[in-house]
């Protein structure tokens, strides 16, 4: 069976289109369960625009056995394609900032973009069956499976908090007010100057959801200026 899926055919390449798309969402939930910048969707899309430069090169190969025989061991087909991929790169980082509160975005935005470089590759080469699969495994990373993210990323049990605060007699009460709420504080990471005071909180929720509640309970304080879940 390992060796039927491994020969270059149409039911081999959705399959592996397929496990990429799971295997890298698998991996991206673990992240977005701890509501790192890059989550369920920017794994996903990566591993299958990795996927799709793979197939690419193995049809490209294939091609040429087929009617340049000749030419397999001189050409290297691969090489436009990976100066198209690294290209993509520098445009999608130029989507992915980093905020005034500390907050990553743009990042499933720009794994999208070079997910969609890999299909113009393999739409370029005439591999239309990778493409097809690409576009609707691609279509429903962006469009179907955020719906299902934002679920389970508000079910999930840890959480980072960013707070602006007044002075750092107001640390003591932040904290009294989370551990009131049954939330678990492991990790605080404080940028404190003269006009600004701000700390990152790194919770661990013993009741699933109840991130809303602890937001609520530090936001009623008088000194707490911004309150915002990163």
């Amino acid at each position: 069976m390992l060796a039927y899926l491994r020969e270059f055919h149409y039911g081999s390449v959705a399959l592996r289109m397929a496990l990429a798309m799971v295997c890298g969402g698998m991996i991206g939930l673990e992240r977005a369960r701890k509501r790192r910048p890059a989550g369920f969707r920017t794994y996903m899309l990566v591993c299958m625009g990795a996927a799709l430069t793979m197939l690419l090169g193995e049809y490209e190969v294939s091609l040429l056995k087929e009617h340049w025989p000749e030419l397999v061991s001189r050409a290297d087909v691969a090489r436009f394609s990976a100066q198209v991929i690294n290209g993509i790169g520098f445009l999608g980082a130029g989507t992915i900032i980093v905020t005034g509160r500390l907050k990553v975005k743009g990042l499933t935005t720009a794994a999208g973009l070079w997910a969609s470089a890999c299909m113009g590759l393999t739409i370029g080469a005439g591999f239309y069956e990778c493409a097809a699969s690409a576009f609707i495994l691609i279509l429903l990373a962006v469009h179907v499976l955020p719906k299902i993210e934002h679920r389970m990323v508000g079910n999930a049990r840890d959480m980072n908090l960013y707070i602006e605060y007044h002075t750092t007699d107001d640390v003591g009460e932040i904290i009294r007010r989370i551990k009131a709420e049954g939330a678990q504080i492991y990790d605080m990471e404080t940028d404190r100057t003269q006009t600004h005071h701000a700390a990152i909180f790194s919770l661990y929720l013993t009741q699933r959801g109840s991130w809303a509640r602890v937001i609520e309970a530090v936001s009623e304080i008088d000194h707490v200026k911004v309150i915002r879940n990163i």
